[in-house]
């Protein structure tokens, strides 16, 4: 699979000028965002991953197979930065959204192991606002065994009130999920 970075932006004037399907990656700091990217898209490298939460400031574009962008947002929830900060990446984010007539879907990831805080509520919240696709995968699933997995899925699909088959399990290091991930990113851009 041919992949490669095309730019980063804050702002709409910044996106590329271009006409593929766009899936956006959204979810807090530190749910393994860019490594699901990198597991995607066979690579280690290509999504730059941080040591520390945080580290996605802009809206990074990706070409993949010269047919579907992949974009990652930058995270939400992070503790560790202002409040002026924060208020900036929601803006950067909504302005996605808003001004990004190309987006098909947003991948939404949450930690299989935590209960949805009110970032991703909002940020859920925002998704059905703005009347885009959202498909909810649930990471760092290799940390828990199967039985903690469905006991999980169970409990965020009750807590988010949507059906269990709406979500997808995802390990980026077993790639648990790689292909499930690719199969509902294939029918959305398709």
């Amino acid at each position: 699979m041919k992949a490669e970075f095309i730019t980063s932006a804050k702002e709409p004037k910044g996106y590329p000028e271009t006409e593929f399907p766009e899936i956006a990656f959204a979810g807090r700091s530190n749910v393994g965002k860019s490594s699901m990217i990198n597991t995607l898209l066979g690579t280690k490298k290509l999504v730059k991953v941080g040591k520390t939460p945080g580290k996605t400031r802009l809206v990074n574009f990706f070409l993949v197979s010269d047919r579907i962008m992949l974009v990652d947002l930058p995270g939400y929830g992070f503790a560790k930065v202002s409040k002026a900060e924060k208020a900036q990446w929601g803006e950067t984010i909504e302005n996605y959204f808003t001004e990004r007539t190309q987006l098909s879907a947003c991948v939404l990831i949450l930690d299989i192991r935590r209960d949805p805080n009110e970032d991703d509520l909002g940020m859920l919240y925002w998704l059905q606002h703005y009347n885009v696709k959202a498909l909810i995968a649930l990471t760092k699933c290799d940390k828990l065994s199967n039985n903690q997995q469905i006991s999980r899925l169970a409990k965020i699909s009750k807590q988010l009130n949507m059906p269990r088959e709406d979500f997808l399990i995802f390990s980026s290091l077993s790639k648990k999920g790689k292909e499930d991930v690719w199969e509902k990113i294939e029918e959305i851009t398709s």
